[in-house]
């Protein structure tokens, strides 16, 4: 090519308008997000604070907030308001908006008030629910999200972290109550008297902020776990040296028998939590001992604990007091709600940068993994062959869509 004209060429290419490929993130979208109040008489938590949705407005996105739902977080419906939040006195208005944002997973009614495509993030209790809910995301061609599957960019869980963190530290606290009111016993140590022992059944999130509290009211601990790993990794995290074993009849009855406290919190597997205390454990344990099942709602690790509310939060069993409520987190339902809008504002100012739930599925692959319901196709495996569902797979269904 001539000099000439590749520096014409070059010359008309500067200044003439090129083409551009528009980036999927310059595609900004208000977000239209409704959050119900919670009908189950126990739960007090919400999650968007009043600050929270001040954020959101001012980012041009649109709050609705059924009256009364922040109450039992101790959220007016006047900081609501005072935020930029529509307040709707009936949730048929609330279930107007896109997206439904709420802790409990839709009840057939709410179900039916949603809006067809519209999003549910919400927990879903997978070992608790029932077919006739998947069937209704699917015949109203909704996606749905759930907190309990969501991760981060980092691959952690952080709802259910969160939630843990709040529960480990709560056990301690709980078991410090009854222990006062059962044996008369402080939880913890003083000069000259023999500190509280604490055991500690799982080496998780749960048992990690147990010790750290149990810890700091000066207890004696001792953290059991099924994986040397996990052991290996806590004593790592709280950066001393704590009494660590594997799980096995001997060493952990050894520990019950002489235990004022006992905080069960293993990991589920395969959707329920082993059961590694059994009842003739529990016969051995000291009078009036606390143990507290955090890991209830997914079966429990105590083989004499039966599901309790709030509202009548313990039994004795062998003369040892349980404490079994599945949403412990709820009893701090202000802390509890600052923390999930933590977690849910930068997901909604980046979901509407990028224009909207569909893009954020498709731009995010942490973000895809909690997602259990694309337009009314059910997309988690599990889900599918438990409740004899036809299974679509995400990755495949916005492969499609591009």
């Amino acid at each position: 090519m001539p000099e000439s004209l590749a520096k014409s060429s070059l010359y008309q290419s500067l200044i003439e308008p090129q083409e551009k490929t528009q980036a999927l993130g310059e595609r900004a979208k208000s977000l239209f997000i409704g959050l119900p109040k919670e009908l189950a008489e126990t739960e007090n938590r919400i999650c968007l604070t009043p600050d929270a949705v001040s954020v959101l407005v001012r980012n041009g996105h649109e709050v609705v907030v059924e009256k009364g739902a922040g109450e039992a977080s101790h959220f007016s419906d006047q900081e609501y308001s005072e935020a930029g939040a529509s307040i709707a006195y009936s949730p048929d208005k609330v279930f107007e908006a896109n997206i439904i944002l709420k802790v409990n997973p839709p009840t057939e009614q709410e179900l039916a008030l949603c809006k067809p495509g519209s999003t549910i993030f919400s927990a879903v209790q997978f070992t608790n629910q029932k077919r006739a809910y998947f069937e209704g995301l699917v015949n109203k061609k909704m996606t749905a999200v759930a907190f309990e599957s969501l991760q981060d960019k980092v691959g952690n869980f952080p709802i259910v972290r969160a939630m843990s963190e709040i529960a480990g530290s709560m056990s301690i606290l709980i078991a410090s109550e009854y222990l006062s009111g059962g044996q008369g016993t402080l939880l913890g140590g003083l000069d000259g008297i023999p500190p509280t022992s604490v055991v500690i059944i799982g080496a998780g999130t749960v048992g990690e902020f147990a010790a750290r509290t149990a810890i700091g009211l000066g207890a004696d601990i001792k953290v059991f776990d099924m994986h040397l790993y996990r052991l290996q990794r806590l004593r790592y995290t709280l950066g001393q040296h704590i009494y660590t074993s594997i799980i096995d009849s001997q060493n952990l009855a050894g520990a019950l028998r002489n235990a004022d406290v006992v905080v069960a919190g293993l990991r589920a597997e395969k959707g329920f939590s082993p059961m590694v205390v059994t009842e003739e454990m529990v016969k051995q344990m000291k009078e009036n001992a606390v143990v507290v099942d955090v890991a209830i709602d997914q079966g429990g690790c105590v083989e004499t604990s039966e599901l309790t509310t709030h509202r009548r939060p313990t039994f004795t069993k062998h003369g040892v007091i349980h404490y079994a409520v599945p949403n412990i987190a709820s009893r701090v339902g202000k802390t509890a709600s600052q923390s999930l809008s933590n977690i849910f504002t930068p997901i909604f100012l980046k979901m509407g940068r990028l224009g909207g739930v569909d893009e954020m599925i498709l731009s995010n692959q942490w973000f895809l993994k909690g997602v259990y319901a694309f337009k009314g196709n059910i997309t988690h495996q599990h889900i599918a062959r438990k409740f004899d569902l036809r299974h679509r797979d995400l990755r495949l269904l916005l492969a499609a869509r591009i």
